[in-house]
């Protein structure tokens, strides 16, 4: 089994903005949250296609923090400044990207 190649960003706001002009492009994406160690890992997975021989390599974008974030949604509103917070249903005129809970870390997921 191939494991995925890890990408930690920044702060949870940099993986939002990823997840904002995804979707912004008319892509379908959510983000993944599970506990590992004691820690909450937030990510999104990706696939660099045409990796070499085989046929993707995949990505895995995640920031690690101590404290879980409040809601069930990313929300990220992008006009003359940026805003990004987390809540429990969408709002009108902003992005909502939807976080999946995890029972635990994917197996091909080394963190």
């Amino acid at each position: 089994m191939e494991l995925s190649k890890n990408i930690e960003v920044e702060d949870v706001k940099d993986l939002a903005r990823l997840v904002a002009s995804t979707v912004s492009m008319g892509q379908p994406i959510y983000v993944i949250h599970f506990q590992h160690k004691g820690r909450h890992f937030y990510g999104v997975l990706g696939v660099y296609n045409h990796y070499y021989e085989k046929q993707g390599l995949p990505l895995f974008y995640y920031h690690a923090t101590e404290k879980p974030c409040n809601g069930r949604y990313v929300l990220v509103k992008m006009d003359e400044r940026e805003e990004i917070t987390f809540g429990d249903g969408v709002k009108p005129g902003w992005i909502a990207v939807p976080i999946i809970n995890l029972k635990g870390k994917p197996e091909f997921v080394e963190v």
